[in-house]
C-alpha cells in the first residue's frame, strides 16, 4: 500500500506578508516535500486547506488500512521536508501506520497534531 504525504499549499504562517511573499508558505513546503520524496516510495500530492490554520504548516500522512497522520507548525525548510518524508518512508514500513517514538525523526518530533484510526472495511 502506498503511503502518501498530503500538503496543505495554502498554509501561512502568522508572519506571512502578501505585499513581499510570492508564495504561501504551504507552497514552499510543498516544493521541498516533492525534492524531498523524489525517488522515494512514497507519494505526495498537495490540496488547498487542512483547516489547520492555526497549526500551519501542515501536512497528512495516510495510506489504506492504516493509522493517518496530521502534522503542523512546520518551516518550510529542507530539514523538514526530509524529516517528514524519513517519518513517511517509516509509516510505510510499518504494518499498522504506527512508528515507534525512538525511529521517529527528531524533525516530527512535537508536530503531531491528530492520530486517526483506519477506516473499516467495507461490509
Amino acid at each position: 500500500m502506498t503511503t502518501w504525504i498530503t500538503v496543505c499549499d495554502t498554509c501561512k504562517r502568522d508572519d506571512w506578508n502578501a505585499e513581499t511573499d510570492t508564495q504561501t508558505d504551504g507552497e514552499l513546503l510543498a516544493l521541498a516535500v516533492e525534492a524531498a520524496a523524489a525517488g522515494s516510495d512514497v507519494k505526495t500530492r498537495r490540496v488547498s486547506c487542512l483547516m489547520g490554520c492555526s497549526h500551519s504548516c501542515n501536512i497528512a500522512i495516510q495510506a489504506p488500512g492504516k493509522l493517518a497522520y496530521t502534522l503542523g507548525k512546520f518551516d518550510a525548510s529542507e530539514e523538514a521536508a526530509a524529516g517528514i518524508v524519513e517519518y513517511a518512508e517509516k509509516h510505510a514500513a510499518s504494518s499498522s501506520g504506527q512508528v515507534p517514538f525512538r525511529e521517529w525523526p527528531q524533525t516530527i518530533k512535537g508536530h503531531f497534531i491528530t492520530r486517526h484510526p483506519p477506516l473499516p472495511e467495507a461490509e
